[in-house]
């Protein structure tokens, strides 16, 4: 049984392979594995014809038991615009499960909610420390960049992949609600394919 993800950019399509393992081994919801990802302009997840066409695409891949639709809100509201995009995506999809995630306001914010797990990788300097407001920077890479050592630029294609399989979870899920979000709605999808998830979110997380 495979996860298929729609993502926006490209960093996305090597990066939200990674996390979904990740939480799966979380999860210890072995039967699970992901595709790579359908990559999809930003324009396109606000139009309803164009996301019916990708979900029905997502439906065409391998082994697809669940669909997981990940962009960044930018200077959208996450509570305004992703019930809608959900529902069109969820009425194309029928039974196979389906689940939007819009991380607020770049997926970069869930690094910046932990960059002292990230000291050290990819150019992030030893000193470096978490962003007070993370989810707030309309930069979130910029942001990052800050966080590097002088002459680094973020490269989201080679570090966004990077610091996905780094970053603490545990840390991002308590301070980022988009992040909460990802792992609610990685719980959804997979009991939606018929995996037991008795003990998901991870009880030290909730706690955290």
């Amino acid at each position: 049984m495979n996860i298929q993800p729609i993502v926006e950019g490209h960093g996305e399509v090597a990066a939200v392979p990674v996390l979904v393992r990740r939480l799966r081994d979380e999860a210890g919801t072995f039967d699970l594995d992901v595709n790579r990802p359908i990559r999809r302009k930003r324009s396109e997840f606000v139009n309803e014809q164009a996301v019916r066409k990708a979900v029905r695409l997502a439906l065409l891949q391998a082994d697809c038991a669940a669909i997981l639709m990940i962009f960044d809100a930018d200077d959208d509201c996450p509570k305004d615009l992703a019930p809608k995009v959900e529902a069109w995506a969820k009425a194309e999809a029928g039974t196979v499960p389906c689940a939007l995630v819009m991380a607020n306001r770049e997926y970069e914010a869930w690094f910046l909610a932990t960059v002292e797990s990230l000291r050290g990788q990819s150019g992030v300097r030893n000193d470096a420390t978490s962003h007070p407001e993370p989810e707030s920077p309309r930069d979130a890479k910029g942001e990052l960049e800050q966080r590097m050592h002088v002459g680094l630029s973020y490269a989201a294609m080679a570090d966004q992949p990077a610091m996905t399989a780094k970053f603490d979870m545990t840390t991002a899920y308590a301070r980022c609600r988009s992040f909460r979000r990802m792992v609610k709605a990685f719980g959804e999808i997979a009991r939606g394919a018929g995996v037991a998830m008795p003990n998901w979110p991870p009880l030290r997380w909730q706690g955290a």
